[in-house]
């Protein structure tokens, strides 16, 4: 998506360890002008799978989740990263290992919000080694719901995420690609360059 790369490529701060930093205008503060576009462009890319629901992870994924939904007619179901009073015990729960963090964390959705049947689309911020969109994909498996894509906003090619999960034989688009050159500088394309 043109305008997602052309934000990256102007605002995006690449940190040592491939930490790739868009706090500024899609995962801290939000572009919604720029978020809507991209719920406009995994319309345009997923509209023939006909979700009905769209899934993501608390808490970077929401707000892209949410503006995207708009345009399929469908709600947002986001797994939970941690118990509280305000979701039943009664979950199915993956546990996923956090790029960001470093951290193992067990994600969990309440059972009465997915349905065994669902046609599910996926919609993250970033995907990097492939390990929380690999948690959803284990929580539609236990739901009995059909994984039909999974759309990420930026996928870093550097690591191993985006390999894994077309592997698994998920319809996979990522609006933007961030890559690495000899010199360790950050490279940005989309999807389909």
């Amino acid at each position: 998506m043109k305008e997602l790369v052309e934000k990256i490529r102007s605002d995006a701060v690449l940190l040592p360890g491939g930490v790739v930093i868009v706090t500024g205008f899609l995962n801290h503060r939000m572009d919604i002008g720029l978020i809507d576009g991209i719920g406009k462009e995994f319309y345009r890319l997923f509209s023939d799978t006909r979700p009905d629901v769209i899934l993501t992870v608390e808490a970077s994924g929401i707000g892209i989740a949410c503006l995207a939904a708009r345009y399929f007619g469908v709600d947002v179901v986001f797994a939970k990263k941690t118990q509280s009073k305000n979701i039943s015990y009664d979950t199915y729960s993956s546990m996923v290992r956090s790029f960001t963090r470093g951290t193992v964390f067990e994600v969990r959705v309440d059972k009465k919000l997915l349905k065994k049947g669902d046609r599910v689309l996926i919609i993250d911020d970033f995907l990097a080694d492939g390990e929380a969109l690999s948690g959803l994909i284990d929580i539609c498996g236990k739901a009995d719901a059909t994984v039909v894509g999974a759309g990420i906003c930026i996928e870093k090619a550097f690591q191993p995420g985006g390999k894994k999960i077309r592997s698994m034989g998920i319809n996979l688009h990522s609006l933007a690609v961030a890559d690495l050159d000899a010199d360790g500088s950050l490279i940005i394309h989309g999807e389909d360059e």
